[in-house]
Order: structure tokens, then sequence, then C-alpha cells
């Protein structure tokens, strides 16, 4: 698919259907680590003499883990957990066990941080005005943030009958295909919140954005769950370092 010239074409609106449910080894070079850091120069330090307003997301998540493992400190901990993850994904993410085992950390550290986001979401609620994709470019800058991601994320989108966003949750890491993405895993958060659509995700960090055929065959078995269960898959985009491309629009689906 020319990605250019979906850029220049008008864009495709998304369009729900009424469906009802039938049912190296050697030495390596000394770097800095925190342990080096002038004391005024750590997060918790810098916190206290500044506020948390001139914290990076990493210092803020490093407050947050408190320590680091034997193989990494804690701020170089917590600049790969965004590196890994990415900040969004985080943020949304609700399952600790999966957390934990993505980054290779701790339960009870994934249960400190999905506390400290819950927490975050709930007091902010009421202010926070909900986006609305209504196109595979919105969805595209929604999820901008995964295009540096060093590994592939699915994730996925939940929208009401309005496109407004109500949920959005990373649903796996790795490669997608048919054999690891199961669509209970996509539809149970469409169902946990009342979904009424989904709009699928997933980031290529090679940067080339053709879908593949396991992407194609994955879209098209989540299309027919969807239809089964009453909720409708209203795209698959897949996301490079500056372009994307609509399995939806593509394939009409």
């Amino acid at each position: 698919m020319n990605t250019d010239a979906v850029a220049a074409a008008p864009e495709q609106l998304y369009t729900m259907q009424d469906r009802q449910p039938m049912t190296s080894h050697g030495e390596r070079p000394y770097t800095k680590t925190f342990h080096d850091l002038p004391a005024e120069e750590k997060p918790r330090e810098r916190l206290l003499r500044y506020g948390p307003g001139v914290l990076s997301s990493a210092e803020l998540i490093a407050i947050l883990m408190g320590v680091g493992t034997r193989k990494e400190d804690v701020m170089q901990l917590a600049k790969r957990m965004i590196k890994d993850y990415g900040e969004v994904a985080m943020i949304n993410e609700r399952n600790p066990k999966r957390l934990a085992t993505a980054l290779e950390i701790p339960e009870v550290k994934a249960c400190q941080l999905i506390a400290a986001f819950e927490l975050g979401r709930r007091f902010f609620k009421t202010s926070v005005r909900p986006a609305t994709i209504r196109t595979a470019r919105q969805a595209f800058e929604y999820a901008k943030d995964m295009r540096e991601l060093p590994k592939e994320h699915l994730r996925g989108i939940y929208l009401d009958a309005h496109y407004r966003v109500l949920h959005d949750e990373t649903i796996s890491i790795g490669s997608v295909s048919a054999n690891i993405v199961h669509p209970r895993e996509v539809f149970r958060p469409a169902l946990e919140y009342g979904a009424s659509a989904v709009i699928l995700v997933h980031n290529h960090p090679s940067g080339v954005v053709k879908a593949s055929a396991a992407d194609r065959e994955v879209t098209s078995q989540l299309v027919e769950a969807g239809k089964i269960m009453g909720i409708h898959l209203l795209d698959h985009v897949v996301v490079g370092k500056s372009k994307f491309e609509s399995i939806a629009v593509e394939y009409d689906i």
C-alpha cells in the first residue's frame, strides 16, 4: 500500500456497524552510574529541591522504584522501562504480572507502578477530555509514541459508540501472529469497559509499514470474532518511524 497516497487522499472515516452478538564478553568501558551522581542530582533530592515538574519521566519512575537490580542501577532501570514499554503503554497497563514479565522487574515493583498510575487516572479522570478517533491518521497520532519502541507491541484502543477512547491497553509484546494473539485477549478489555469498537495498533521497529501476511491473518480472524461478539474492529494500523498503514481501509474490513 502506498502510504504517501493514503496521506494525500481524503481520509476515510471509521463507521461502526450495528451488530448484535449471537452469543560480550570482555571488558566494557566504564560509564557513570546512579551512585556516581552528586547527591543534589539524584531524583529524590531534585524533587525535594525543585518540585516534580522539572523531573523527567525516568526520574519520577526511579523514585517510585526506589532501588535498582543487580544488573542495573535505578536510573538505568527506569530509562530501559520507558524505552522498552513506552510511556503511554506503561501508564495504561493494568496487569502487574505482564508488566513484571515484559520488563524483568519484581512483581511488587510492577504493582507499585500500576497503583501509582491508577491513582493518577482516578484523580484527574473528570478533568481530562477523552480523545476521539475517527480515522487511521488520528489513530496513528494517538499512538505515535510507539514509533521508537525496540520490540513489536500490539495495542488495543477501545472506543464507545461516539468514537471516544474508553481504554487503551498493550495486548502483547513480540511478533504479531495468529498463534500468539488470541481473540479473548483483544476483546476482554472491550467487554470489561463496555466498548463498542476497538482499533488495533502495532509497530514495526524496522520502520517498514507494509503489513505482513501474519498481520492480515490476525486482522481477518479478529474481524470475524468481533462480529460474533457484537464488537466492531474498526482498524488495524501498522506504525513505522514516520509512516503508517491502515489494514482495515486497504482490505475494507
